[in-house]
């Protein structure tokens, strides 16, 4: 195992064009970040040979996949060359680079790719191990000691665009949010991308800490364990419950306006949609409140409906946090002089 590890590091190493042969579906739940999916079967394909094989044994799966394989040789070499050409208009030394495959387990689908590429002198390399072992290094990677800074604060005490402040002056971040396409609550969704899968969304945090060194700070946002449909990785997740915290804290009306930015953009009709989802939560007085002033467009009154409820939720969420620094940021504009009260708060 050390033996593939060792492997994987040194495929990642290398620059090219990072190709993804297994079926759309393989693809679609996990992938390595910036891969390209030109599947060599199909999701029905890999099923019809997937069966042969369970059923008749592996000689005559290989028969049919040759089979799928030889009526679309052609469609095939032509996603594969167009994938290299594009990769040639970026910018790179002589335009030097090795053409990197893979699928679930480095066997006979990225080798059949990688031997047909090697036909015209391409020379291909394939990931020892496959998907699966760069798999168990991104859970691996969960694991080691990380030099965690949570940022907390109530809703709409800008904790994100805190962190994005962060990164822009170069400090390491991990926007679980950014990376989830989630707010985290009941408007989470909303004016986001579609969410990763969960798999996916773990990769991607993998990658994101390796390329961090562990020893200097991480700064992360608080989060509950789930950020929509994504979940936060285990031992990741049980690193920021112990880790140093900045708890942020700004006034009611600082917290009332950055919501009314954040939210008073989209359709009234997606904001009762997001107010009905917890509404047995909110009771139907503040619901009701919710929902005319919605209707209404009196940001104000929407905002403070639903801020009660959620500090309530903040408040549980926070019991038995400790190592908690308090930091007042009321009336302050979140610019380059807010760095200087994160450093001293650490």
């Amino acid at each position: 195992m050390y033996f593939k590890r060792k492997e994987l590091e040194k495929f990642r190493s290398f620059k090219g064009p990072l190709i993804d042969v297994r079926s759309p579906s393989e693809y679609y739940k996990g992938h390595l970040p910036n891969s390209i999916n030109i599947p060599l079967f199909d999701n029905d394909e890999r099923s019809i040979i997937g069966t042969i094989y369970k059923k008749e044994g592996r000689k005559k799966a290989v028969i049919e996949g040759l089979k799928f394989f030889d009526k679309k040789l052609e469609l095939l070499l032509d996603n594969l060359f167009m994938s290299i050409e594009s990769y040639k208009t970026t910018p790179d030394e002589n335009n030097k680079f090795i053409i990197r495959l893979y699928c679930s387990r480095g066997g006979m689908r990225s080798q059949s790719i990688a031997w047909l590429l090697d036909k015209f002198k391409l020379n291909p390399v394939t990931l020892d191990g496959g998907y699966k072992i760069y798999r168990r290094w991104v859970l691996d990677s969960f694991s080691k000691k990380l030099n965690i800074v949570v940022i907390g604060g109530k809703t709409g005490t800008g904790k994100t665009r805190l962190l994005s402040l962060l990164e822009k002056y170069k400090y390491q971040t991990i926007d679980l949010e950014g990376i989830a396409c989630h707010r985290g609550s009941t408007f989470g969704g909303l004016g986001m991308k579609e969410q990763p899968t969960n798999e996916q969304f773990e990769n991607i945090i993998a990658e994101k800490l390796n390329s961090f060194k562990c020893s200097n700070n991480i700064f992360v946002e608080a989060e509950s364990a789930n950020i929509g449909k994504c979940k936060i990785p285990h031992e990741f997740f049980n690193q920021m419950k112990k880790s140093r915290r900045i708890e942020i804290l700004r006034s009611e009306s600082n917290r009332l306006d950055e919501l009314i930015d954040t939210y008073s953009v989209f359709k009234k009709e997606e904001l009762q949609e997001s107010v009905l989802r917890i509404k047995k939560r909110l009771g139907p007085q503040r619901t009701k409140i919710a929902l005319e002033s919605i209707n209404n467009e009196e940001w104000h009154l929407v905002c403070r409906a639903v801020l009660d409820y959620y500090d309530k939720c903040y408040e549980f969420e926070k019991v038995g946090k400790t190592n908690i620094k308090l930091l007042d940021l009321t009336d302050k504009k979140y610019d380059e002089r807010i760095l200087e009260l994160i450093n001293n708060a650490l």
